[in-house]
């Protein structure tokens, strides 16, 4: 399988640095124009999607949607365990005031925030449902429109690195992550929009490719 994976819209909350988690924001102004690069991007590349998958969140699902019309694809398939993180009764709270009040915010991924669940709990459950569809679509090109978190949470588990120290790497809304699957591993992964912070702060160079597993004689 092969996963391209992208952000939602820029929202309102997005530009006023708010948390949104499990809620929803209109759009920002000029929204459009990220995901017009973004689809630029993926044309030049010359991408044949197969099925236009998202979260269950709003800005998620309407992002999807916009790809699905570009490619003339009847429907989105949405799934809840591609939901950001639930930050519980942190919701709307701005960046800066939930830094204060709660130390552990990008900080801990094992922290449960009251009333919703930790970084760790959302990956989890996210890189479950990439196993279960590589195992459904081992040859098909699917294209995922997910949040940072998510996004973050998908690189560190499937490359192998911790999620404790990468929690504020940033993430874009014109990043495009390139997945290749094979039996349930990822062979190789790829950057083809906007570099995240992964790229951009020297954590991975690109192309990625899986270590060699040496078997000894």
């Amino acid at each position: 399988m092969r996963l391209i994976l992208v952000r939602h819209f820029r929202t309102q909350s997005n530009e006023a640095r708010r948390i949104m988690g499990w809620g929803d924001a209109p759009p920002a102004q000029n929204w459009e124009e990220d995901l017009r690069l973004v689809d630029q991007c993926l044309e030049q590349h010359h991408l044949v999607i197969d099925a236009i998958l998202s979260s269950d969140l709003g800005r998620a699902r309407e992002t999807a949607r916009y790809f699905a019309r570009r490619r003339g694809l009847a429907g989105v398939e949405s799934h809840l365990a591609f939901n950001e993180v639930n930050y519980g009764e942190l919701f709307d709270l701005d960046k800066d005031s939930a830094c204060t009040a709660y130390p552990q915010f990008k900080t801990d991924p094992d922290y449960v925030f009251p009333g919703g669940e930790s970084f760790r709990q959302m990956q989890a459950r996210s890189q479950a449902q990439v196993q279960k569809l590589a195992a459904r679509h081992p040859e098909r090109t699917l294209l995922l429109v997910a949040h940072a978190g998510v996004i973050r949470a998908l690189v560190c588990h499937f490359l192998g690195l911790d999620l404790a120290g990468h929690l504020r790497r940033k993430v874009s809304h014109r990043y495009i992550g390139d997945f290749q699957f094979q039996a349930g591993r990822c062979l190789r992964y790829d950057e083809l929009g906007q570099p995240s912070g992964f790229v951009r702060d020297g954590i991975i160079s690109l192309p990625w490719n899986a270590p060699t597993t040496l078997t000894g004689h």
